[in-house]
């Protein structure tokens, strides 16, 4: 017989003997089992023999457990309730219609809001929550069930599909540098920058961006950030020049309310990604998210021009 790696006896005879226990009785077993009493016997000897001791006492009405079979029982017992949590708990999951997407503030509320009403009128029966932070570390975010991240693609105990490239290029209010036509990257340096502070590494500042065009930008006039929505809204006032990350000033270079400075921009070092646990599968309802959302991201294209000085 083949080495079992846990050297447990065999699971059926296992799970005649938990009935069997349970019920008090061979036939009251056979009955819930669906098979015969002969079979249910044959599996309690096979049992005993191999476990080399009697695990019931047979009485004239019925059977009792004997103090090994009382010391099987508990265990089993508890072992199988375990296991049937576990797996109710897998199933429900499965079939959950509530999903968490989590996503920093700037993504949330420049990218992925606008869009997410094609989602709601596709699939009126799917709750979805959201979890918005900027910072990946939080326990919301890290909880959601699936996540837009920015980076290499690499996170363990992750999987990951990828959502969509992006490119940066500076962008100001339309007021700002109106007389100023024609800039290079090392003229900017004569204007105030808003600077992101971002706790994510990954994220491309101005010093990475400026260091692309061959530009020390450690004198630069720079105004700080904790909060991209709240650094753009600065621009549009004309406050300065920030980074634009095309995925979420696009809708705002549309408007009207920021413009791009000339040409110049760089791909972004990084992706965008959506992440879930490994450990953990996906629910049918966060299927038809991260589905619809990986579609909507090949859909994301180039602008189709802009306003720029």
């Amino acid at each position: 017989m083949a080495r079992r790696y846990y050297q447990l006896p065999s699971l059926t005879g296992l799970n005649t003997f938990d009935a069997c226990a349970r019920q008090g009785s061979f036939t009251a077993a056979a009955a819930e089992l669906g098979v015969t009493l002969g079979a249910v016997s044959r599996q309690v000897k096979a049992l005993e023999t191999e476990l080399d001791c009697a695990l019931f006492q047979r009485l004239h009405r019925g059977v009792e457990l004997t103090a090994e079979g009382i010391d099987l029982f508990q265990v089993l017992s508890s072992s199988f309730q375990q296991i049937g949590r576990l797996c109710q708990e897998f199933r429900s999951r499965s079939q959950s219609r509530d999903v968490t997407i989590a996503a920093t503030t700037a993504f949330a509320s420049l990218w992925l809001m606008p869009r997410l009403g094609g989602f709601w009128q596709q699939y009126r029966d799917i709750n979805l929550n959201h979890a918005i932070s900027d910072n990946p570390g939080d326990s919301g975010f890290v909880n959601a069930d699936i996540r837009i991240r920015y980076g290499d693609g690499n996170w363990r105990g992750e999987q990951v599909v990828k959502l969509f490239d992006d490119r940066i290029y500076p962008v100001c209010g339309p007021g700002f540098v109106a007389d100023h036509e024609g800039l290079q990257p090392r003229e900017l340096l004569q204007f105030p920058l808003l600077q992101l502070d971002s706790v994510d590494p990954a994220w491309t500042g101005w010093d990475a961006w400026m260091a692309e065009w061959d530009c020390d930008s450690s004198q630069a006039n720079f105004r700080r950030f904790n909060n991209y929505v709240v650094a753009l809204q600065a621009a549009e006032e004309n406050q300065g020049i920030v980074l634009g990350w095309h995925s979420q000033v696009e809708a705002l270079i549309k408007n009207a309310k920021l413009v791009r400075i000339g040409e110049m921009e760089i791909p972004a070092p990084a992706s965008f990604y959506l992440t879930w646990d490994e450990t953990r599968p996906l629910s049918e309802a966060a299927q038809r998210l991260r589905d619809w959302l990986v579609a909507v991201g090949q859909e994301f294209t180039e602008p189709q021009g802009g306003v720029s000085v």
